[in-house]
């Protein structure tokens, strides 16, 4: 389907990946917003697009990488308020007001159908969130190194977990290459090139609106209405995540009443580090039947 670029304000297009990045305003809030167009030729006419939502405290850059490598698919995806460039609202919120933000977006780029959803991560609760509070709106549902929440999650170690509450490594390089092998493990245990890949592209963000991502988690969980997600999911997982054990994956994929799992000789960033494999599993999920 053809999406309305026009809708994107003050737009630049990223000539390495083919992202368009610009911006949209809902309600009070300013949202950076990119959408990478399918290739022509790519034989995803009448495919709908995917939305992506990144990883807390990511900004869209960092799901780049990925997107370039699945020129058949349109890819959504924004900077979530107080992530990147989009400035941080002015009080605290839930999944729900992000899912909101979501839809008006989709609607404001012409996408009016279902579509696929990706989350990553953090990202990857809200886009269960969406899932099912907007499930006529998800045709196939992807969730990547990620879990269902709250007491749901089996956690990481806690010298894990504590770094987390700070975004300083996506403002502070010398603190990302200290903290990335224990943090992400996978690549980034002993490549130091896997480690510049993401400070290369993490940019932006603030404290209060890291808070604020954080706070939108507190209590949650999509374990009690797993059961109602009824269609496809793929689930993917590093088998070296010290942040997100891979233990969460196995669960998801069980409990989820249609899921097939994948997991990848890697650990937290996979789709970063090994975007091209990554982007061909994607690939085959959403051609399937």
């Amino acid at each position: 389907m053809s999406l309305k670029l026009d809708a994107l304000k003050d737009a630049t297009l990223d000539a390495a990946t083919g992202v368009h990045i610009g911006e949209m305003t809902i309600g009070e809030q300013r949202l950076r917003v990119g959408v990478r167009p399918a290739a022509r030729h790519s034989g995803a006419v009448g495919r709908p697009p995917m939305l992506l939502f990144n990883g807390i405290g990511a900004n869209l850059e960092l799901a780049a990488p990925l997107m370039a490598k699945l020129p058949g698919v349109a890819t959504i995806i924004f900077d979530v308020p107080g992530a990147g460039k989009s400035p941080a609202p002015r009080r605290p919120y839930r999944l729900s007001f992000l899912t909101d933000l979501a839809c008006e977006v989709l609607e404001r780029l012409g996408v009016t159908g279902p579509v696929d959803v990706m989350g990553v991560s953090w990202g990857g609760g809200l886009a269960q969130e969406f899932a099912i509070k907007h499930a006529d709106r998800v045709r196939r549902l992807i969730l990547a190194a990620t879990s269902m929440g709250g007491m749901a999650m089996v956690p990481g170690k806690p010298s894990v977990l504590m770094k987390m509450a700070s975004p300083k490594r996506y403002t502070e390089k010398g603190y990302m290459k200290r903290i990335a092998p224990e943090l992400y493990g996978g690549d980034l245990r002993d490549n130091p090139e896997a480690i510049k890949l993401f400070t290369d592209h993490a940019k932006g963000g603030d404290k209060r609106g890291y808070q604020y991502q954080l706070l939108a988690m507190l209590g949650w969980s999509s374990l009690p209405w797993l059961w109602r997600m009824r269609m496809p999911v793929l689930v993917l997982a590093g088998n070296d995540d010290p942040l997100i054990p891979l233990i969460n994956a196995r669960l998801h994929a069980l409990l989820l009443p249609n899921a097939t799992l994948h997991v990848f000789d890697d650990g937290h960033l996979f789709l970063l580090t090994r975007a091209a494999e990554t982007a061909e599993v994607i690939g085959d999920f959403l051609r399937a039947a």
